[in-house]
């Protein structure tokens, strides 16, 4: 599934295409994807202009003067700026065109989504998928002081606390497994059992990790790719991710892969303690 960092890499490829762009037609292909297309999507947009871009955790934000698109990417999705007389392929489902260029998702899965909130409806931080997510983690609102106050009361292995998404957003299975190796925490731990001083690691190697893999592409794990067609290529420096039965880059203690949640982590059992 793309993670913050490869819907950040997108968001800023298809940013400088879609900017002051005046939408010129929509393409549906299909009823929807994990939820309905929004009813009469065409006529919303068609006429308006595109003022900007955004993200928020793993949603596209497309901002137009009377309300903001919502795309996620699901977990196969992607996002392409082709021509506009390119034929869509099978799992082409949805086309936001600008004169003679178009925004397209493929989404092989449909897990993923593409959908409305109307200024009318308020904030687009009060959207439904919106409302409960947690601060963004490249963002001041994000410290260890933050982590440590709101998980006193979370009993859960801190890789759980990270995946929930309602303290921090954004950060995936593979950044939180490769985040909690860097400050050298077993994913495991109790949340509420972290102390001030683990957590400024942790704060500090959650940005350090995103801010490198957004500036290396993301990472391309089976299905995402940019923008562009290119491949990310943050996954050649992963520590511990993917690499069951690896040595350690630091101790070369064999990798060790467990399940959490039904979502496999890979940790060091010398360096995470």
């Amino acid at each position: 599934m793309p993670e913050l960092p490869e819907v950040e890499v997108t968001r800023r490829g298809v940013a400088p295409h879609l900017e002051g762009q005046v939408v010129t037609g929509v393409a549906l292909r299909h009823a929807g994807l994990r939820w309905p297309f929004p009813a009469d999507l065409a006529q919303t947009l068609v006429g308006h202009t595109v003022r900007n871009t955004g993200r928020r955790g793993k949603y596209l934000l497309i901002n137009f003067d009377h309300g903001t698109l919502i795309i996620h990417l699901g977990m196969s999705g992607h996002l392409r700026i082709l021509p506009a007389d390119v034929p869509p392929k099978k799992h082409d489902h949805f086309d936001l065109e600008t004169g003679n260029q178009l925004l397209r998702l493929s989404d092989p899965r449909r897990f993923g989504a593409v959908l409305w909130h109307a200024v009318e409806e308020g904030s687009v931080e009060n959207h439904l998928l919106l409302r409960t997510l947690g601060v963004e983690p490249l963002e001041a609102a994000f410290s260890a002081q933050w982590l440590y106050q709101q998980t006193r009361k979370r009993s859960s292995a801190i890789k759980q606390v990270l995946l929930a998404g309602d303290i921090v957003v954004g950060v995936g299975n593979i950044y939180a497994s490769e985040s909690l190796f860097q400050a050298r925490i077993n994913p495991r731990t109790p949340a509420h059992r972290i102390g001030l001083a683990r957590y400024e690691r942790l704060a500090e190697a959650i940005r350090q990790i995103l801010a490198a893999a957004i500036e290396q592409g993301g990472s391309t794990l089976k299905d995402f790719i940019g923008v562009n067609g290119q491949s990310g290529y943050f996954q050649q420096n992963y520590f511990t991710y993917a690499r069951a039965g690896e040595p350690c880059r630091i101790c070369k203690t064999p990798i060790r892969q467990i399940v959490q949640g039904q979502r496999s982590t890979f940790y060091c059992p010398n360096c995470q303690k």
